[in-house]
């Protein structure tokens, strides 16, 4: 876990975090890049020249779009072998085989989407890189996915750390209740789409 208070966002170590955390993301799910980047964005708030954020956004949105291009070059090179690696069990399966439908139903619009979707953004590269999904398409729909994402992200640390600007914990309690929130009703639609969408094959079934 990275310990947001030792980090000064505009440190070569906060540039560092800003790029390798949503980068090991795509392939590492167990790495929290959504936390960690919220909590940067707090941590800008307050501690940093504001003519810097530019900078952070864009490591952070570079380390977002390197992953997923990583990820798709993992899938593309190492096939199943990768696959079943990062995703294993029956769970893994079943996200391998609704990323596989539904990129082809979707393309670009799931791309984007996916890196909303809990567990849904590994799945969905890797699974592009498997199947030889058009690398041209993928480009840019993963750089339109890691730009809304930033913004997003960092958008609500920064919120958090603007309403509670003397009570750093209080900012991180409501920037993340926040993306829980989000997260709920992400998790709340994907079940009904699920359940009442058509085709059923719209979400991952997680």
């Amino acid at each position: 876990m990275v310990n947001f208070g030792s980090v000064d966002p505009s440190s070569p170590v906060g540039y560092v975090v800003a790029f390798t955390v949503p980068m090991l993301d795509a392939f590492l799910p167990v790495v929290p890049s959504e936390s960690v980047v919220i909590g940067l964005g707090v941590l800008a708030s307050d501690s940093f020249d504001l003519r810097l954020i530019p900078l952070v956004l864009l490591l952070v949105a570079a380390g977002a779009f390197c992953g997923d291009n990583i990820s798709y070059w993992l899938g593309r090179r190492f096939g199943t072998r990768v696959a079943d690696r990062l995703m294993s069990g029956s769970r893994g399966r079943r996200s391998r085989e609704w990323a596989d439908r539904t990129l082809k139903r979707y393309g670009m619009r799931l791309l984007i989407a996916a890196r909303f979707i809990p567990g849904g953004r590994t799945a969905v590269t890797i699974t592009a890189g498997l199947t030889h999904y058009d690398r041209r398409r993928f480009v840019v729909a993963v750089a339109v996915a890691a730009v809304l994402w930033t913004g997003y992200a960092f958008g609500i640390g920064l919120v958090g750390g603007r309403t509670f600007k003397d009570n750093t914990f209080a900012a991180f309690g409501l920037a993340f209740a926040v993306a829980a929130v989000v997260s709920v009703l992400v998790e709340v639609g994907r079940r009904l789409l699920r359940r009442f969408g058509p085709g059923r094959e719209t979400v991952p079934p997680c």
